[in-house]
């Protein structure tokens, strides 16, 4: 979940990062799932086929290009499945909006790209690990789940949590962060004052410069009308039966300076899950996970895949 620039700029179109550590890496195919309600998944495959499976569901405002250091890694010897959420990215938008069609929409990429039986580790961040949560009783989510990691998320009590306001808990504050994520104003290019306050409300103090500038740039080009769509869902929510039912080996990572999800959530959600694995507080990092602390987020995906997903080779199959 990421917050909008609350500062009336004229919205530019999204400036792709066509190089350093988070350009996003050309896939090995793509393809298009198909939700339950006709909605169109854009899907992306890297890596090797017949490798360990890894699937990765970004959070709002976000894109695939978001886990563009974990495929980079991870793509040497995972088939990394990665998508974006519908209104997101190449997804189209959707009048559907809701946490079941963020189910349907891991369901439909489950099943388009996992063979029958085939297991993954499934990674979200933000609205991402929202999506796994909503999926969590799912048949094909069941099916094909084999680990699970949440990055900088929670499962309920959002805005109430939520520390971008700096000021005590309680109506006041939840109301005027409801009034900010929930904002209509359209971002505006990606300036010095616009990364100032994508840095106070997402990243961490001591996030460097290319950090902030590839995360702006995939937040500025998420359609205004999608953003609002889906902080309404975000504002909303309700998941704690999700986390319950969430029946596999579960890690959860978070940033100590992570105003969005702040760690009281990383530790209801341990605390509800059936089979965490631990829960990882990282020490002056935001709600960024992915991209501002990458080696650990990939290190954690690659531990999960090396405890839960057996591989067989050809010669034993």
């Amino acid at each position: 979940m990421l917050l909008p620039q609350a500062l009336g700029f004229a919205r530019a179109g999204g400036t792709p990062i066509d190089s350093g550590p988070y350009a996003p890496p050309s896939p090995a195919r793509e393809l298009t799932a198909v939700s339950a309600d006709g909605a169109r998944l854009h899907v992306e495959v890297h890596g090797p086929e017949g490798a360990p499976a890894v699937v990765l569901a970004h959070g709002w405002t976000c894109s695939t290009a978001f886990w563009a250091a974990q495929i980079r890694d991870l793509a040497a010897d995972h088939r990394v499945i990665a998508y974006d959420q519908r209104g997101h990215g190449r997804s189209p938008a959707s009048p559907a909006c809701s946490s079941d069609a963020l189910a349907d929409d891991l369901e439909a990429v489950l099943e388009a790209t996992l063979a029958p039986g085939e297991q993954a580790v499934i990674a979200g961040h933000s609205m991402g690990g929202m999506t796994v949560m909503a999926a969590s009783g799912r048949a094909a989510f069941r099916a094909h789940a084999a680990a699970v990691l949440l990055c900088s998320t929670g499962s309920s009590q959002l805005v109430a949590a939520s520390t971008v306001v700096p000021m005590r808990a309680g109506r006041v504050r939840t109301w005027l962060t409801r009034r900010i994520l929930g904002s209509r104003a359209p971002l505006g290019p990606v300036t010095p004052v616009a990364r100032r306050i994508l840095k106070y409300g997402t990243m961490g103090p001591a996030s460097a410069p290319q950090m902030i500038e590839a995360c702006a740039r995939i937040v500025h080009a998420c359609p205004r009308k999608v953003r609002h769509s889906w902080s309404q869902v975000l504002d909303l929510l309700d998941l704690d039966h999700g986390v319950r039912e969430l029946d596999v080996p579960t890690a959860v990572i978070v940033g100590t300076a992570d105003r969005l999800t702040p760690p009281v959530q990383a530790r209801a959600l341990a605390a509800a899950l059936q089979r965490c694995t631990g829960v990882v507080e990282l020490p002056g990092i935001g709600h960024m996970t992915p991209v501002e602390a990458p080696e650990l987020v990939t290190g954690t995906v690659r531990e999960l895949v090396h405890a839960h997903i057996r591989v067989v080779s050809e010669e034993s199959a």
